[in-house]
């Protein structure tokens, strides 16, 4: 494994409802190595997205808190003057948003919001940028680069807004990528050949990619770890072949569970009960999955859940992994379940 490009130390990201705060984001800690891609996953309202505008810093500072470090490059990303972020963002630290159309400016044409990065990071001429931009066009699979240089965002269909944006983040080069929900808004042969040109883009710039996403598809394809987030936490880290092969939290577990494609034959498909809750009714104290788990004994659940190291470089949450069950195999009813 290469050296470590982003370490992440007990993060905490806090948004202001009403006066009080809570944490969307409670003492996440994680690293990304270089040529490696950290998946992180979980459903609608875990984090995610939280955690990544966290170390990039676009979140509302006027409403929001943070704590913890995110060391990038010898320096806290927390801790840095807006002037000094921005050199660092766009550079050495990219990102490639989860819609493109809100991603680009409809008033600007492609080839000068690929330019804007390089302008304020690298020292060019015109000519030289020019050249470099329908080069970045070319490398994120568009032949027609220099067409594709003067038009405009709504004259692109999807998945060639996507590689524009794409050629956005690696215009400078950047040591670390973050790609949030990269492929959600495009079709499914689009989706495929977007990983793909990522994955053929990390093999050549061997940077790291912290990629967040719902599709555990895109994580079986791309991921070298996988982070399971629930409620603001990391409740499973491992290698992406142990959390396929061998999951062990029971929020792990009912997610590859509920994945059509491991439907058996006459099946039933498993549904997890219940939903994340808003971050105002969330109970901090206990297992945060306990309440979707209501079979699972109380005393089977730690009162404060740590991170345990099941096997090297496998963390488990909570010790209620230990009698995980799904409620199913209680009743001997015949479900789509992981044993």
């Amino acid at each position: 494994m290469g050296k470590t490009v982003l370490e992440i130390e007990n993060l905490r990201t806090s948004f202001n409802i009403k006066g009080e705060y809570y944490a969307a984001v409670d003492d996440v800690s994680l690293n990304i190595h270089e040529n490696e891609v950290l998946a992180v996953v979980g459903e609608s309202g875990c984090g995610k997205s939280a955690l990544a505008l966290s170390i990039i810093g676009l979140h509302d500072l006027k409403n929001t808190k943070l704590e913890g470090q995110v060391n990038f490059k010898g320096e806290n990303l927390l801790n840095l003057s807006r002037a000094r972020l921005n050199k660092i963002r766009g550079k050495d630290l990219g990102m490639i948003f989860q819609d493109p159309m809100t991603a680009l400016n409809p008033l600007a044409t492609i080839g000068a919001q690929i330019e804007e990065p390089m302008k304020y990071h690298m020292k060019l001429s015109s000519a030289d940028m020019k050249k470099r931009t329908l080069e970045m066009l070319r490398r994120v699979g568009i032949k027609n680069e220099t067409r594709i240089y003067s038009q405009y965002p709504h004259e692109l269909s999807g998945g060639m807004r996507q590689r524009v944006v794409i050629a956005i983040a690696l215009a400078c080069d950047p040591v670390l990528l973050l790609a949030d929900e990269p492929t959600t808004a495009l079709d499914v042969t689009i989706q495929a050949q977007i990983m793909d040109l990522m994955k053929e883009l990390q093999a050549q710039m061997k940077s790291g990619i912290l990629l967040i996403t719902h599709d555990l598809g895109v994580v079986a394809e791309m991921a070298d770890r996988v982070a399971v987030m629930y409620a603001g936490q990391v409740v499973e880290l491992a290698e992406v072949t142990d959390i396929f092969a061998n999951p062990q939290h029971p929020y792990t577990r009912s997610l590859l569970s509920s994945i059509p494609s491991n439907l058996p034959e006459g099946g039933r498909l498993h549904v997890i009960q219940g939903i994340v809750p808003a971050l105002q009714n969330l109970e901090r104290t206990g297992c945060r999955f306990a309440p979707r788990i209501p079979w699972i004994q109380p005393d089977e659940h730690e009162q404060n859940p740590s991170l345990h190291e099941v096997k090297p470089g496998h963390f488990v949450r909570c010790t209620c992994y230990k009698n995980f069950h799904f409620e199913e195999e209680e009743s001997g009813e015949e479900a789509n379940v992981l044993t």
